[in-house]
């Protein structure tokens, strides 16, 4: 039986994930690099996964490796099935079946609905929901093997709510929510949990290129008053992956400073 939060705030951090391997899409920057050194501290093996920022990827490698954990950087298109049986055949070969998986990677073509065209309706779904499902597909057949696994999807405060502007994200998002209560409820006999995240407005490179009075208009409905961190976010997925969260499934957890409250 697996221990439960008896005991969880005696443990030193990196025991707390010692031997598990995580996987966390898009991890170069934002909230994902944030996870990968946060899942790193509590002692997991982490494998970076980037598209475009092989460099970025890199420096967390360095960051990981430099605090003496093993951390793995493999560069994959995680919207392309291919891709992805790459990516966990690499990961696999280096650290063994992956145990973790945060669905992370994102990308945002933000228009009115009028002026969105198809190529990028398919490109935020394919990268945002589809890349979900792939990656999900391609964990579980380890985790079911081991009876043990975590899958965190990193949704938003968009999927629930929706947003003018967004309706291609927001449909991502959304769906996000829906495979994680749907998939929590088909492996839960076999010791894997399957949650969600939803973060509201955080400061990263995604939301650096909102116009002011976008941003503006949003923190006034933010009862903390401010724009989160990835830092703020990270240590949420990260609970999510630990033992003491072992009878969490099938939930959202929104992680948002209070907005709209």
């Amino acid at each position: 039986m697996e221990q439960g939060a008896r005991g969880f705030q005696d443990q030193p951090p990196r025991s707390l994930l010692a031997g598990k391997t995580a996987l966390i899409t898009g991890s170069a920057r934002g909230i994902g690099r944030a996870t990968a050194l946060e899942l790193a501290r509590l002692g997991a093996q982490i494998v970076i996964n980037y598209r475009g920022s092989e460099e970025a990827a890199r420096e967390v490698q360095a960051l990981i490796e430099g605090q003496g954990g093993k951390a793995l950087a493999i560069g994959a298109d995680v919207s392309q099935g291919a891709e992805v049986e790459r990516l966990f055949a690499r990961a696999t070969e280096t650290f063994g079946a992956v145990d973790i998986l945060i669905n992370n990677a994102g990308l945002t073509r933000d228009n009115l609905l009028l002026r969105i065209n198809e190529a990028d309706w398919d490109a935020v779904l394919a990268t945002n929901l589809k890349s979900s499902y792939l990656c999900a597909k391609a964990a579980l057949r380890g985790m079911l093997r081991a009876r043990w696994g975590r899958i965190v999807n990193v949704s938003s405060v968009v999927g629930i709510a929706g947003n003018a502007g967004q309706t291609n994200y927001a449909a991502a998002k959304a769906g996000m929510i829906a495979l994680t209560k749907s998939l929590a409820q088909e492996v839960g006999s076999r010791g894997i949990t399957v949650n969600a995240v939803a973060p509201g407005l955080v400061e990263t490179e995604m939301t650096s290129n909102l116009p002011d009075v976008v941003r503006k208009r949003m923190l006034e409905h933010v009862a903390l008053g401010r724009a989160g961190t990835p830092e703020d976010i990270a240590p949420v997925i990260s609970f999510l992956c630990t033992p003491a969260a072992g009878y969490i499934t099938g939930q959202v957890i929104v992680v948002d400073g209070g907005m709209g409250l």
